[in-house]
């Protein structure tokens, strides 16, 4: 009689790379809401969740796309000023709701220190959520506010049709990329007022 190979074959949300069952059974354990961050390469959405029996509860949520709608926001949805401006949107909304504390799960992503998810982390911080973090994982100042986009795009004024193809959005938007770091103080002022009554 021949024997066969034995597979252990992974969950189904594992094979497809969406859920990490031992993170998720730690965060659910818990009893913490989480602060889930998720980038594409377009956008980045923040939702404040809740684990209850019957399923995740969304208590608070903000898409970056929300920026350019509501906030008058005119730079890209996917870069880190908006991920921030996105966690400052999402932690004021949970904070209205009476939600004051949270985990942060960033899913299957690799902690890198300065990213996406860690800025809109600092967002949700910045709004007045308490998320246990390490100081030292936030990006800097500067690159919240977009210093580091506004420095490329003088860099490009020197080569004009570069700095046109680079920065198609902006333009389209009526926005020097230059501007970036004042129409980031704008937009965060206006949430903050939204959310300050």
């Amino acid at each position: 009689m021949t024997r066969r190979s034995v597979y252990n074959l992974p969950f189904r949300r594992r094979r497809e790379q969406k859920t990490d069952y031992r993170k998720r059974r730690a965060y659910v354990v818990s009893g913490a809401a989480r602060m889930v961050a998720r980038p594409t390469n377009k956008n980045i959405f923040v939702q404040i969740v809740e684990a209850t029996s019957a399923g995740d509860k969304v208590l608070a949520s903000a898409y970056s796309k929300e920026l350019t709608r509501n906030y008058g926001w005119k730079g890209g949805c996917g870069n880190l000023p908006a991920a921030y401006l996105t966690g400052f949107l999402a932690g004021s909304r949970s904070l209205s709701k009476g939600v004051s504390e949270a985990i942060l799960d960033i899913g299957l992503r690799r902690a890198s220190r300065g990213s996406r998810v860690f800025a809109a982390l600092k967002g949700g911080i910045d709004a007045g959520l308490k998320v246990p973090h390490s100081e030292e994982m936030l990006p800097e100042e500067a690159r919240i506010r977009g210093n580091h986009i506004a420095t490329y795009a003088k860099l490009l004024s020197s080569t004009p049709e570069k700095g046109k193809k680079t920065f198609v959005k902006y333009s389209k938007h009526d926005l020097k990329p230059e501007d970036l770091p004042d129409h980031f103080n704008e937009v965060k002022e206006k949430i903050a007022k939204k959310f300050s009554k």
